[in-house]
């Protein structure tokens, strides 16, 4: 019998719900109940009635053995599919939460004259999360990695090489983040802002050992670490430069949205 080696980084309190939960919620099962479900019995019952006039019109006998064949066939790559998928699903669900709890975090940067945004379209892939405010604009890339069920829970940065527990993450959180606060900074530069974004990495539930940020050019922290950063830097922006950089990034997040 397997045993469950890892467990979520996250906390056991679930994510509070975000706005419009309800109805997504609702949009999944009625396409699912209303739409997918009825083509798929729409599908499945030409597929025998189509097979049913191929033996009426070549007046063909019985053919068991064929369609069982088949069905063992198909039923073995559904099978396979699954449990293929099935990991897949769980790493994303799990980046779900992650991404869901580190944004309601961040909306309490929203009471010290910060602007947040979630999910931000960044050509083929997203920026998870951004901070415009006083103390300057912050790109955040959550990584959202599955803990030891006991022992050490630690994450570090050598010579720009990130590991959890001794492992090295896959795909570059720093190259990452640094990628993502590089394209901001030339949206905001396309908008007349010469500003400096500062990317930052965070692992939710995840013990981050000091490093020197400077030179890895990134701040690689636990999520509630990140006010402390914050707080230590000093203001760059008056509130007029926070609010027209914050409208540009909304104007370009919903000229997206209506593509």
């Amino acid at each position: 019998m397997a045993t469950k080696t890892k467990r979520s980084p996250l906390d056991r309190t679930p994510a509070l719900r975000v706005a419009g939960q309800s109805l997504d919620e609702e949009l999944d099962e009625v396409r699912y109940d209303h739409m997918l479900s009825p083509m798929l019995v729409a599908l499945f019952t030409t597929i025998i009635a189509c097979l049913e006039w191929f033996r009426y019109l070549t007046n063909s006998p019985p053919s068991p053995w064929i369609y069982s064949i088949f069905a063992v066939v198909m039923t073995g790559y559904a099978v396979f599919k699954v449990l293929r998928t099935r990991k897949r699903v769980q790493q994303l669900k799990l980046g779900r939460d992650g991404e869901r709890v580190v944004a309601q975090y961040l909306e309490w940067f929203r009471t010290s004259n910060f602007f947040v945004f979630h999910d931000v379209p960044n050509g083929d892939a997203n920026v998870d999360h951004v901070l415009i405010g006083p103390q300057g604009v912050f790109t955040v890339e959550t990584k959202t990695h599955t803990k030891p069920l006991r022992g050490e829970c630690k994450v570090t940065v050598v010579n720009g090489v990130v590991r959890a527990n001794g492992f090295v993450i896959e795909r570059n959180p720093i190259v990452q983040a640094k990628a993502q606060a590089g394209w901001l900074r030339s949206f905001l530069a396309e908008s007349q802002f010469n500003v400096r974004v500062w990317p930052v990495v965070v692992f939710p539930g995840w013990f981050v050992e000091r490093f020197d940020y400077q030179a890895a050019g990134a701040w690689v922290l636990e999520v509630k670490a990140l006010s402390k950063f914050i707080e230590n830097e000093p203001e760059r922006h008056s509130r007029e430069e926070v609010q027209a950089m914050a409208s540009a990034l909304r104007s370009y997040i919903r000229a997206r949205m209506e593509k």
